[in-house]
């Protein structure tokens, strides 16, 4: 097993402007793939040195916010799916912040594409969406390339204790108003 990461350490200091490309290539095949994003920011990590690393998860990422942005409209079942799942973890007209998306991007086990769905939700067009999406990706990236080594050294109590710091965190930081719907808050017999 060591011989062969040496190996694909060496292919890659020989690939140079390649190595790059094929990374993000990799964020952007990730959802396919089913790769975690952690996995693949954390591989980043090693490659490429957590300066290199970072940035080209974060384009990474973004680009595949992008795609997501970009071809979710095409696919009506995975729209519908995506928001059956939201509406099964949250209530019914919840919505999301940006900074509640940031901190919940850094828990594992948090769908990515269910999150880019809470973004899409919360933006008025494709200009707003990519900021929040920059604003979102950018903490996920930096932590889990750059941290890398140290995450994936510490045990799964300290994991599940810090994904619960995380989750805290968030509920924090929430949206402190709730909106009712008319027709929802008063019930009108039929």
């Amino acid at each position: 097993m060591g011989d062969t990461s040496s190996a694909i350490l060496t292919w890659i200091e020989h690939q140079e402007a390649w190595a790059p490309l094929l990374f993000i290539g990799i964020h952007l095949l990730r959802p396919f793939l089913f790769l975690p994003v952690m996995l693949v920011c954390i591989t980043g990590g090693v490659w490429f040195g957590p300066i290199a690393g970072t940035a080209y998860s974060v384009i990474g990422t973004m680009l595949s916010s992008l795609l997501f942005y970009r071809t979710i409209r095409l696919v009506p079942s995975g729209l519908k799916r995506l928001r059956g799942l939201k509406e099964k973890w949250m209530k019914k007209n919840a919505h999301l912040t940006v900074k509640q998306v940031a901190v919940l991007r850094l828990i594992p086990f948090i769908h990515f594409n269910l999150l880019s769905y809470c973004l899409l939700e919360i933006s008025a067009d494709f200009k707003e969406y990519a900021k929040s999406s920059l604003f979102a990706n950018f903490p996920l990236a930096v932590i889990y390339t750059s941290m890398g080594q140290w995450i994936s050294l510490l045990s799964i109590p300290m994991m599940i204790i810090f994904s619960i710091f995380l989750v805290v965190l968030s509920f924090t930081i929430r949206k402190k108003i709730e909106v009712f719907v008319w027709k929802d808050f008063f019930h009108t017999a039929p």
